[in-house]
């Protein structure tokens, strides 16, 4: 039982670490994507490489998988940041798609379909150590990051450009580098979640960072509420211990599990969109920031 709430708490701070750089591209700068699985994905996949081939070292694993996300996001991005609102989701859709294909076919790097196995566990100095105390360590730095700028100048200008684009830019205020730093660092941190993910399962292939994945983490920004500092962290528990409860419901059958959950996801969502539209916290920071 200890082992399966180790497990429960590692996944929900791996994907805690998604929601809330997602979060930063949402809620705070206005980028509104649904590729970040994409990019959650080259963080695994570079991570369980570094493991495989150079040492299991889990710091070397996430800076690697961090630099390699961070680049390729602008590389891929900046031509899409040329365009706003839907037009981003749809450039950003087509990047999930297409990263889902050369994650199956670039085999050499990513095993194709049957994806990397017996990916080491981490070591420091030789000893191995759980990926919990890291990803707790890479969310608390992250979150203490993502406060800092958003109470600093550059998240004034994102806030900026999130509210109103053409009056930021009219402004003079540097719209294309912001939101190309926003993206980078989002991606970075998607990245370091990818890295920690592929040491703590041992395995990854392409399923893992599917289309679903990303509707998955932005369904966890919406739920806690975009803009805030820890919604995104609260829709990651939430989003996350509802198929974990649902198991222990014996009256359920296992096979219907998954069906009962996305019922569950949809009347949720449906609720929450009529009574708390701007998510479980997002009132009560907002009434803060009024105060």
């Amino acid at each position: 039982m200890i082992a399966y709430f180790s497990n429960l708490a590692t996944l929900v701070a791996i994907f805690g670490i998604l929601a809330v750089t997602l979060n930063f591209m949402v809620g705070f700068a206005g980028i509104f994507s649904v590729a970040h699985a994409v990019f959650f994905g080259l963080g695994a996949y570079a991570g369980a490489q570094i493991a495989l081939t150079v040492a299991p070292n889990p710091f070397l694993a996430c800076a690697v998988a961090a630099l390699i996300a961070g680049v390729l996001s602008l590389c891929l991005a900046l031509p899409a940041l040329r365009v706003r609102g839907e037009y981003f989701v749809a450039a950003s859709l087509g990047l999930q798609m297409v990263a889902l294909t050369l994650f199956s076919e670039v085999k050499s790097l990513t095993g194709g379909i049957g994806g990397l196995t017996n990916i080491p566990r981490p070591q420091i100095f030789g000893m191995e150590v759980g990926v919990l105390p890291l990803a707790l360590l890479a969310l608390g730095l992250l979150l203490w990051a993502i406060h800092a700028m958003a109470n600093g100048s550059f998240g004034r200008t994102l806030k900026a450009i999130r509210d109103a684009e053409s009056a930021a830019e009219a402004m003079g205020k540097p719209v294309a580098v912001a939101k190309a730093l926003a993206v980078a660092f989002a991606c970075a941190g998607a990245g370091v979640a990818g890295a920690l993910f592929a040491l703590h399962m041992s395995f990854v292939n392409v399923e893992s960072f599917t289309l679903d994945q990303s509707v998955l983490v932005m369904a966890m920004v919406i739920v806690g509420g975009t803009g805030t500092l820890f919604g995104p962290l609260v829709g990651a528990v939430l989003l996350l211990s509802l198929p974990s409860a649902l198991s222990f419901l014996t009256f359920i059958p296992p096979t219907e599990v998954g069906s009962v959950q996305q019922i569950i996801y949809g009347l949720a969502m449906t609720l929450l969109m009529v009574f708390r539209p701007a998510g479980l916290l997002g009132d009560q920071n907002k009434g803060k920031s009024h105060a």
